[in-house]
């Protein structure tokens, strides 16, 4: 072959490399999302895009066919090419002529190689990554016309390539998912998060609102035992000493008959449209209450919400009874954080020690607790707070003093691909109210943790309701002799102090 017709043949085989490597990957990091609205506005070159994008998986076949032949070809023509120009130079320089073929060969494959991988490799995979839609649109008509030319050849060598794949008993991938699971989401922002690409908060904004459709009114609601209960036959009376005790605005009615089923709800907003006397019962300012099960969704629990226009829903459990209540502000707590009005005592958080270890509230769910800490408790069906993995562990009811070791995750750095380290800590019980764990101190493995203190009576009254087999609204003062923990910490327990409503 003409030295000259082979060095020309070696450019273009090495463009040719070059177009078939910018089509794999302008097409794999082309955003579809863009290229549809552009389509939308009438692109047509990005319609035909978006076609070849819904053929990934053959696409990048083809791709790869032409890389192999045309890249294959370069080796072929390339190496006599270029060693016929190299080898006069090696001659006039006094290179023995034994030497001159095989040195003249080696700089040729030398040649070769660095223009094959600069200009037909590397050069085009950074433009298609850096400009990804307007890449694959300039080469998406030809891109088509490529697939339906060579399409019976790439075909063949995909079913050779699954028959392969089926025989060592791997199922192949048709088509490449475009979308992402909320896992895939949540490791996503997780990445960005530790890189800087997403603020701080903004990361962990994402990360609640993924986590926002797992959770079910079970997860978030105010438990019974911390919500204040009227019944329907007890004077409007009531009500005012419940707004003038607590500060919320609404509060469930129960049925003087059973005591437990909800037949309605009331609160400020009756009472000031009301003209009755204070000595006239609760059901004639009871409006229908918004009933919803323990297990449904939070986002179908905001749906019902904003559907029933009331921002106070009654949770109910499967065996028809009250199990607790949640408010839109709830709702939005998963989402941001905690919310603190006027009404509200400051919100509870984790105390951190200065010897690694942790104070927990025991109302405080495993998920929060991992967000606060970055330690990941054991899970169970059985329990959502740190107070019920404690008790879960004891089978008994807890005592101030007890421990219990327990397994948990450290969360480590997302880009590392080693994964999370599993440790051992141990959960002490600082403090008990109403026989469960209120404040727990979290000590992970080598952290001694601080002295206990001298275990006192847990003072903390049982929020004014309808007691098991007492009387409705009967009322429990707070113990002065409660623990100095427990004073100290008393402020702070947002969700445990939180009752029925705002």
């Amino acid at each position: 072959m003409n030295t000259a017709l082979g060095l020309l043949a070696v450019l273009l085989l090495t463009a040719a490399t070059g177009y078939f490597v910018a089509q794999e990957f302008a097409f794999v990091a082309a955003d579809r999302g863009v290229l549809r609205e552009q389509a939308d506005a009438g692109d047509a070159a990005a319609r035909r895009a978006l076609e070849v994008t819904g053929r990934l998986s053959f696409m990048l076949s083809g791709a790869q066919l032409g890389i192999t032949v045309t890249a294959l070809l370069v080796g072929f023509i390339a190496e006599p090419a270029i060693a016929t120009v190299i080898r006069p130079g090696l001659e006039a320089a006094g290179l023995p002529a034994g030497a001159v073929p095989g040195v003249a060969i080696a700089l040729a494959v030398a040649v070769a190689t660095v223009v094959q991988m600069v200009l037909g490799e590397l050069a085009p995979k950074n433009l298609g990554i850096a400009r990804p839609e307007p890449v694959a649109k300039f080469l998406a008509r030809s891109t088509l016309v490529y697939l339906k030319v060579a399409g019976p050849v790439i075909r063949l060598f995909d079913s050779a390539a699954t028959g392969l794949l089926r025989k060592v008993g791997v199922e192949p991938v048709e088509e490449i998912e475009h979308g992402a699971s909320p896992e895939e989401l949540s490791r996503i922002i997780a990445e960005s998060g530790a890189t800087g690409d997403l603020p701080p908060r903004l990361s962990e904004l994402l990360e609640r609102a993924l986590e926002f459709g797992d959770r079910t009114a079970e997860d978030v609601m105010v438990p019974r035992p911390r919500v204040v209960l009227l019944r329907d036959d007890r004077p409007i009376s009531d009500l005012l000493d419940a707004v003038r005790e607590h500060g919320h605005s609404r509060y469930p009615v129960l049925c003087r008959r059973t005591g437990e089923d909800v037949v309605g709800v009331t609160g400020v907003r009756e009472l000031l449209r009301s003209d009755l006397a204070d000595d006239d019962p609760l059901e004639l300012i009871t409006r229908p209450a918004l009933l919803v099960p323990d297990s449904l969704p939070l986002p179908v629990v905001l749906e019902r919400m904003r559907a029933a226009r009331d921002d106070l829903a009654c949770v109910i459990d499967e065996y028809g009874g009250l199990a607790g209540v949640v408010t839109v502000e709830d709702l939005a707590e998963e989402l941001v954080g905690e919310l603190v009005d006027e009404n509200d005592p400051e919100p509870a958080g984790v105390v951190a020690g200065g010897d690694g270890t942790w104070d927990v509230p025991g109302t405080l769910r495993l998920d929060e607790v991992e967000r606060a800490t970055g330690l990941s408790l054991p899970e169970s069906d059985g329990y959502d707070t740190i107070a019920g993995l404690v008790l879960s562990v004891l089978g008994r009811m807890a005592e101030p003093g007890d421990a219990v070791p327990v397994t948990l995750t450290v969360e480590g750095d997302p880009l590392e691909a080693d994964g999370p380290d599993e440790a051992e800590a141990v959960l002490t019980v600082l403090s008990v109210h109403r026989r469960v764990p209120e404040w727990v101190r979290l000590a992970p493995a080598g952290h001694a943790g601080r002295d206990l203190p001298e275990a006192e009576p847990a003072g903390r009254a049982a929020e004014p309701g309808i007691p098991e087999g007492g009387a409705p609204g009967e009322d429990s003062r707070e113990d002065p002799h409660e623990s100095s923990h427990e004073r100290a910490h008393q402020g702070s327990m947002a969700r445990s102090g939180r009752v029925s409503g705002r």
